[in-house]
């Protein structure tokens, strides 16, 4: 039986990343050093007298470690309250706390604000309403002139080529997918297409 002799690409990956781990792992084993003799003998670091700062430590690469900071003393340093408290928080942008800035509103001269007069543009005649027949069919007979169903809200009319419909629209030319429809009253045109339902 072979291991690893189905997929042999996975197999070298599996392999080189252990190789990789086993680097890392050793190279951090050996750089960081043993204890310093202070911290393997911590009656030494008792006996030292408590008013006395330490020295920073350093370690085997030049990198500073403050013992200060990790010092266990239940001391309150009062210089650093009275130093905490004297210190005002003031931002020197907007508040963050507030959706808007107040803006304050410019102060406005009658004399000198006024609104350009703009004089009336000539308005053309309205434009003449649109047509609102719907065509929805065809009626014809052999033998007889092409006839259409329009319908106008519930009302029907059936109509040939130049004949007219509720006493305004004139039914100008049939085609198999529009009709056109001049409104007499306005003088306008317009293609009305085949409406399906």
């Amino acid at each position: 039986m072979k291991v690893g002799a189905e997929n042999r690409t996975k197999l070298i990956a599996a392999v080189a990343l252990m190789v990789l781990a086993v680097i890392l792992v050793g190279r951090w084993m050996f750089s960081s050093g043993g204890p310093s003799p202070a911290e393997a003998n911590p009656s030494a670091s008792v006996s030292a007298p408590s008013t006395a700062q330490p020295a920073p430590k350093t370690r085997s690469r030049g990198r500073k470690i403050n013992t200060a900071s990790r010092s266990l003393d239940p001391s309150l340093r009062y210089d650093w309250l009275k130093a905490s408290e004297d210190t005002k928080y003031q931002g020197k942008g907007r508040n963050i706390f507030r959706a808007q800035i107040d803006i304050p509103r410019p102060v406005r001269n009658p004399a000198t604000d006024r609104p350009p007069i703009v004089p009336p543009q000539p308005t053309g005649p309205p434009p003449p309403p649109p047509i609102n027949l719907k065509f929805f069919g065809f009626a014809s007979k052999p033998g007889e002139p092409k006839k259409i169903f329009l319908s106008q809200g519930e009302d029907v009319f059936i109509a040939g080529e130049g004949e007219m419909v509720d006493r305004r629209y004139k039914i100008l030319r049939i085609s198999p997918m529009s009709v056109e429809v001049e409104d007499v009253l306005n003088n306008n045109r317009q293609s009305i297409p085949l409406t399906q339902g």
